[in-house]
C-alpha cells in the first residue's frame, strides 16, 4: 500500500511539474507574440474621409536602400477596427529574428473593415467584377503611397493572403497585373478566365485537401488554368488538411525563399 501511495504522490508531483512547464511555455509564447507584434507600427491610411488601417514591419537596416515590400491580407475572422487582429495568423512568420536577418523587408498588414471584402467576385462563377471593393481600392491607394514614403523596391512587391485574403490575392494581381512581382494565395480562389493577364506573375497556390470553407477544386482550377496559359505555377495541397492550410504555407521556409528570390 505504501508503495503505491508513493507512486500516486510521484504522479500528482509530475502533474504539477508538467502544468508548470505548460504555464511557463504559455506565458513565454505569448510574450514572443507580444514581442513580434511590437515590431509592427500601427498605422492609418485615409483617402477621401475613407480610412483603411494597418500595421508596417520596417527593416532594421540600411534606410539608403530599396527593400521588398511584402502586402500580407488576412481572412474574414480577422475583419475589424482594432488594427491588431489581421496579426493573428500568418504574417508574424514574416517577423521573426531569422527571416528580419535573411529577407529585410517593409511588411504591411492592413485591416479590412467588418462586413467588407478585399476580393469583388461573382460567386456564381467567379468572374471578377468590374468594381473593386472599397478596401482593396484603399490597398492599392497604400501601395503607392508607401512606395513615394519608403525604401520600396518596385520590382520586389509581393502580394500573399489567406482564405478571404487568398481570394483578395486573386483580385489584386487580376486587377493590377503591372504591379506585383509575386503572388502566395492561400486557400482562395480567382477568376480563371484572367489567366493569361497574370502568367507571368510568380505564383505558388497553397490550399488542404479537405478544406471545408473554400473548396480546393478552385486552387486546382487556377493552376491548370495558368499553366494552360503558359505560366509555372507552384501548386501544394496538403492532404488530410482542412482551412487551416496557412499554418503549413507560412511556416514553409522553401517558400519564404522562393518569395524573395522573385523580381519582376
Amino acid at each position: 500500500m505504501k508503495f503505491h501511495l508513493f507512486n500516486k504522490n510521484n504522479k500528482m508531483k509530475d502533474l504539477k511539474l508538467a502544468a508548470c512547464s505548460l504555464t511557463v511555455l504559455f506565458f513565454a509564447n505569448a510574450q514572443f507574440a507580444f514581442s513580434q507584434s511590437s515590431r509592427f507600427s500601427f498605422n492609418k491610411y485615409i483617402e477621401k474621409g475613407d480610412t483603411l488601417n494597418y500595421r508596417l514591419l520596417f527593416p532594421d537596416a540600411d534606410t539608403f536602400r530599396k527593400y521588398p515590400l511584402v502586402v500580407f491580407l488576412h481572412g474574414s475572422g480577422e475583419r475589424g477596427n482594432d488594427n491588431e487582429a489581421q496579426l493573428k495568423w500568418g504574417v508574424m512568420n514574416f517577423a521573426t529574428d531569422q527571416n528580419m536577418m535573411l529577407h529585410p523587408a517593409l511588411v504591411v498588414a492592413p485591416q479590412c473593415p467588418e462586413k467588407m471584402n478585399w476580393s469583388n467576385f461573382s460567386r456564381t462563377d467567379m468572374k471578377l467584377q468590374a468594381t473593386a471593393t472599397k478596401p482593396m481600392e484603399l490597398l492599392i491607394g497604400l501601395i503607392h503611397q508607401l512606395i513615394k514614403t519608403m525604401p520600396v523596391d518596385t520590382n520586389r512587391i509581393y502580394i500573399t493572403g489567406l482564405s478571404m485574403g487568398g481570394y483578395g490575392t486573386y483580385d489584386a494581381i487580376e486587377r493590377y497585373p503591372n504591379l506585383f512581382a509575386a503572388a502566395v494565395p492561400v486557400c482562395g480562389a480567382g477568376d480563371t478566365s484572367r489567366a493569361a493577364s497574370i502568367a507571368h506573375i510568380p505564383i505558388w497556390i497553397f490550399h488542404g485537401a479537405e478544406d471545408p470553407a473554400v473548396n480546393p477544386v478552385y486552387s486546382l482550377q487556377m493552376f491548370e488554368a495558368l499553366t494552360k496559359a503558359g505560366a509555372h505555377p507552384g501548386f501544394t495541397e496538403y492532404p488530410a488538411v482542412g482551412h487551416f492550410s496557412w499554418l503549413g504555407a507560412y511556416s514553409d521556409a522553401l517558400m519564404i525563399e522562393w518569395l524573395f528570390r522573385q523580381h519582376k
